[in-house]
């Protein structure tokens, strides 16, 4: 198939294009042209106003719940709903029935996306049934095909545990993955603590909670570097879904002191706060949870700043039955696929470039995957979106199978407008 985009302004900081407005004609799945003006026959034309082209978006944080539990969102509708949302490659995490944690597992969603526009790389659970306990074959995991390690919802609780990952990973250049939450903490914790949960009288889950986990990962990070000296720059521990200003600190801090760590947050961390829980909507239950407008401020500046690598979706579906109960009962979560490019753009305060940066560059190297570049010749792995387009999220237009978002019938400014990979492109609705 021959596609050919218009008057397209390209956001790649490794393209020699980059910030230009360029015609893009892309043949058999390879970009063979970019010039001023591209008059060849093609079998799908893209073109419009303020059409921008990226390298495709890549999400670092999914729950697929496939398999297990379907009846939230199966393999199928996770792929449409990363289509929507602009992304050509998503990272699932373990937590699935069975935990991923065997090579079948791998092949399993890894053969899935074969044929599909969207790629998916799972990653592998650290410990059996991600309980913290024994390790799983981690080494044959990753020649199965895992990208990372993580027992994704579930912390990695046990010291010794998360120091011998580290060990183990360093041979293979693999990266650890961790939500860092002190679990004794927050034992039936529903929202962010402080004054509003003590006014909704709800039990609260501290900041110190995930601080006080950075804190100690950071130490046996430390240590473990000073036992292994090495010339390698990749980062080996990364911070899932951080959350609280003193997080941001503790994190610009080992950054500056030359620890090869990394971080992340939830687009959806940008927007709201505690006091939004006032009504109990049970789509606002997230973990780690909103918390307070300086946080918010905090986490802003760390995105500026380079402190936070990478903006992730944390897209957890959830059913009805999950979600359709009182606030205290209802499952944590809220999916994120295809509104993660609206609402940080919307919140995230960061120039177009930097904000894509954090979407395709920066998780691709923190997985060590080929750096997409938007030059002749290359592979055509794609996003086109219009930064400035507004447009209404409606439970009708929603592709995930479960529908826990607290965006619905919200207006958002800015909207993925097709993807091309694998020499296939999906134009959205």
């Amino acid at each position: 198939m021959n596609i050919l985009l218009k008057s397209v302004t390209i956001i790649d900081s490794n393209s020699t294009f980059n910030g230009q407005k360029k015609d893009i004609f892309v043949e058999n799945g390879i970009i063979t042209e970019i010039a001023d003006n591209i008059s060849k026959v093609a079998n799908q034309t893209i073109s419009g106003e303020n059409l921008h082209v990226s390298a495709g978006w890549i999400d670092m944080r999914v729950s697929p719940k496939d398999p297990g539990y379907e009846s939230k969102e199966d393999l199928n509708t996770l792929t449409n709903a990363a289509m929507a949302g602009g992304f050509t490659e998503i990272v699932t995490l373990p937590n699935s029935k069975p935990v991923v944690q065997t090579k079948e597992a791998i092949a399993y969603i890894k053969n899935f996306s074969l044929n599909k526009i969207i790629n998916i790389y799972p990653t592998g659970a650290i410990t059996k049934n991600c309980e913290g306990k024994d390790f799983t074959e981690m080494l044959d995991l990753f020649q199965a095909g895992a990208v990372a390690f993580t027992d994704g919802d579930h912390t990695l609780w046990n010291a010794d545990i998360l120091l011998k990952t580290l060990q183990y990973l360093a041979p293979i250049d693999a990266l650890l993955m961790n939500r860092p939450e002190e679990p004794s903490m927050t034992i039936f914790g529903q929202m962010h603590e402080g004054i509003e949960s003590t006014l909704l009288g709800m039990k609260g889950i501290p900041s110190t909670a995930e601080e006080l986990m950075i804190m100690r990962d950071l130490k046996l990070l430390e240590y473990f570097v000073g036992s292994n000296p090495t010339d390698k720059m990749n980062s080996c521990l990364h911070f899932s879904t951080i959350s609280t200003k003193q997080s941001v600190e503790l994190i610009r801090q080992a950054k500056a002191k030359g620890l090869p760590i990394s971080c992340d947050i939830a687009a959806h961390q940008l927007v709201f706060t505690d006091k939004d829980l006032h009504n109990f909507d049970t789509n606002l239950k997230v973990n780690p949870p909103f918390r307070s407008q300086s946080d918010i401020e905090a986490l802003q500046k760390g995105l500026s700043d380079g402190t936070i690598d990478v903006i992730v979706s944390d897209h957890n579906p959830q059913d009805e039955e999950s979600k359709n109960l009182e606030f205290d009962m209802a499952d944590f979560g809220i999916i994120g696929l295809e509104t993660t490019f609206s609402v940080a753009n919307n919140s995230s305060k960061l120039s177009t470039e930097t904000l894509i940066e954090k979407l395709t560059i920066n998780p691709r190297k923190l997985l060590r995957l080929p750096i997409v570049k938007i030059n002749e010749g290359e592979k055509a792995n794609l996003t086109i979106f219009d930064p400035t387009q507004k447009w209404e999220y409606t439970s009708k237009n929603i592709k995930s199978k479960s529908k826990n978002s607290p965006f619905i019938e919200k207006t958002l400014i800015g909207k993925s407008i097709a993807i091309i990979n694998k020499g296939q492109i999906h134009i959205n609705d």
